[in-house]
């Protein structure tokens, strides 16, 4: 039985030649569709016609997401490049794309290499088709063909990096997420840790403004852009991250709740990914929501509000749930962590209760909110973080840090530890997260929206 092939390639030529040479049956393909753009090849794929494509470099409009759709139908992909042409080829290596081949390779190794990438993927089941719109089953986009293999003297895909990801999550009511996350990057950067603090908030990031920095533009966005289309290395990502101290890097996020489709999984998945290569520890702030309501609107490929949350969490080394010391905010804690264990079974967060104080709760705080979280959701071990309203309020104000802020805060003291315990060091004498001077100058400023 033949295999059902798709083609995709701006060479009409060429094409013409190829199909030709496959249509006589002697090597094992048949082109069901010749399509002429992505959109007439992604709705081909999508009716389960074929179990291959064939695609060249400048196809318009080509991304990850487009591959990913690929992949979801089991369609392996083959891509031509122009003979010599590296650029082409780095292109579609960091899209995803593991199979290619230059566009004037003879149709005998043209069909080798289509068989080859068939038999490595799985093939369609209505069960997987159906999962088009269930938004979870699309949360890690697999590479097209994605067998490990490569072809002859091709060039391999970039290693991932060895840094640390970590995630702060946390549910609804500002429970403090931002200023932990923040928090703790500048402490692990002021050990000399190479950090970086990434915003994947996608419901209005505001770790710039927290930091007094001017954001003209998102740099997380920009780099999903450029992630999407292949283009995002390690150079990149640290041209668009601000370096706001000598060990500290700084990925900001959307301002405006409306960006979210900006934030596409499959591409910040990327920059999780090279962000392991810039940074010994990459700390995320991540957005609260779970939900995964999309499949009820939808029944293609659905648009994924919560994809970007549920991508850092699943690619994270280590998630912090961060929860309110306070009834309604341990309330809302407690069965967040169910809903986590439910959306993403594989994450088993550690959990940190912030602004800590006597009257919170009635008797001793730290220990009923222990006893408490035992009892109700299984945890063991609880960080605590107390309440230092002045000292958070000073170093907001001022667009600093609390370690440069004020250095003696007893909410820093407790995350600079827990920095000191992530990079197995002993915990040292407060001091200062920076030496004077380090730091580049920053203005406080207060962002309004504009009329």
């Amino acid at each position: 039985m033949r295999v059902p092939v798709l083609t995709a390639v701006s060479d009409a030529g060429w094409e013409a030649e190829l199909v030709a040479a496959l249509e006589r049956g002697e090597l094992g393909l048949q082109v069901v569709r010749r399509c002429v753009d992505l959109a007439d090849l992604l709705a081909t794929a999508a009716t389960g016609q074929a179990r291959a494509a064939l695609l060249s470099a400048d196809l318009r409009r080509l991304d990850r997401e487009a591959l990913g759709r690929l992949a979801l139908d089991s369609v392996a992909v083959v891509g031509l490049v122009p003979p010599e042409d590296e650029a082409a080829e780095r292109r579609l290596r960091q899209l995803g794309v593991l199979h290619v081949l230059p566009s004037d390779s003879a149709p005998e190794e043209v069909a080798a290499v289509v068989q080859r990438a068939v038999r490595t993927t799985a093939a369609p089941t209505s069960g997987q088709r159906s999962a088009l719109s269930e938004p979870r089953a699309a949360l890690s986009m697999p590479a097209a063909g994605a067998d490990g293999g490569l072809v002859a003297g091709a060039a391999a895909a970039p290693e991932q990096g060895t840094g640390r990801l970590v995630a702060i999550w946390g549910p609804t009511g500002a429970p403090g997420r931002t200023t932990v996350a923040v928090t703790l990057a500048s402490e692990l950067a002021a050990l000399g840790s190479p950090t970086m603090l990434l915003d994947a908030d996608v419901y209005g990031g505001v770790v710039a403004q927290v930091l007094g920095l001017l954001d003209e533009s998102a740099g997380l966005a920009a780099a999903a852009r450029l992630a999407n289309g292949g283009l995002l290395d390690v150079p990149a990502l640290a041209e668009l991250a601000r370096q706001v101290a000598p060990s500290l890097r700084v990925l900001s996020g959307i301002a405006r709740a409306d960006r979210w489709p900006e934030l596409r999984p499959a591409a910040v998945e990327i920059v999780l990914d090279l962000a392991r290569s810039l940074a010994v520890t990459t700390v995320v702030d991540c957005g609260f929501c779970l939900e995964q309501d999309e499949e009820l609107a939808y029944d293609t490929a659905a648009p994924r509000r919560n994809g970007a949350t549920l991508a850092v969490l699943q690619a994270a080394d280590t998630v912090y749930a961060v929860g309110s010391a306070d009834p309604v905010g341990l309330q809302r804690l407690v069965r967040a962590l169910a809903e986590l264990a439910d959306a993403v079974p594989d994450v088993h967060p550690l959990v940190i209760v912030n602004r800590l104080r006597a009257g919170g709760v009635p008797g001793d705080p730290a220990k009923e909110i222990r006893a408490a979280l035992s009892r109700c959701a299984g945890v063991r071990e609880v960080l605590f973080v107390p309440l230092d309203v002045v000292g958070v309020d000073e170093a907001l104000a001022a667009g600093r840090t609390l370690g440069e802020a004020v250095p003696s805060s007893p909410a820093r003291l407790a995350l600079s530890a827990l920095a000191a315990s992530l990079l197995g060091l002993p915990q040292q004498a407060p001091r200062r997260s920076f030496p004077a001077g380090s730091l580049r100058r920053r203005q406080p400023r207060v962002y309004l929206p504009s009329s």
